[in-house]
């Protein structure tokens, strides 16, 4: 019986091992930003986050509900541009917490487009929404490497990089008030 029970713990052991070992695999193969660096899928997130917040403001003018309603949606309407403002400058700055908050957002927008399928009254609104939900999966998809990347620490010889960069600005920024 012991034979048989120490199977699947055999089993999970090197299932787990191979696990480990695809992961140290994939870790290896990043390379950690260098200073001022933003991956191209994070500056397309920044951009598609800016202009969905400017989207969101125009909507306010030019989309009337009814007045009951009518201070909520914009109240919502300004609440959701100030998320993606906020989102998008930290994306630029390269902000481990605003890709992850941008990644909360595309992953409800893409349920959400997911749910008005079933609702689309025509074929040409499944269009928009299957473009809408393949672009966002796609980014959401470019998204998850460039966070590892991020959250990457700097590595010794980056370190020393910056360093000798700081050192040389230094000096320069003294000789430069000797010399004036």
């Amino acid at each position: 019986m012991n034979d048989q029970s120490s199977e699947p713990n055999d089993f999970r052991a090197r299932a787990r091992a191979r696990g480990e070992a695809k992961n140290a695999e994939a870790r290896a193969a990043l390379v950690p930003l260098a200073p001022g660096e933003r991956p191209v899928a994070v500056t397309v997130a920044a951009i598609v986050a800016l202009v969905f917040a400017i989207f969101n403001v125009v909507v306010i003018f030019f989309v009337h509900v009814d007045t009951d309603k009518q201070s909520a949606a914009i109240v919502q309407q300004i609440f959701i541009a100030a998320l993606l403002l906020v989102s998008a400058a930290g994306m630029w700055r390269t902000k481990y917490w605003a890709v992850l908050g941008f990644q909360t957002i595309l992953a409800l927008t893409v349920i959400m487009f997911l749910l008005a399928l079933m609702k689309a009254s025509s074929v040409w609104l499944l269009v928009p929404y299957i473009a809408l939900i393949v672009g966002f999966s796609t980014l959401f998809w470019f998204l998850i490497r460039a966070m590892a990347r991020i959250q990457m620490p700097e590595s010794p010889a980056q370190r020393r990089l910056r360093e000798q960069m700081a050192q040389i600005d230094r000096d320069n920024a003294n000789g430069d008030a000797a010399n004036g």
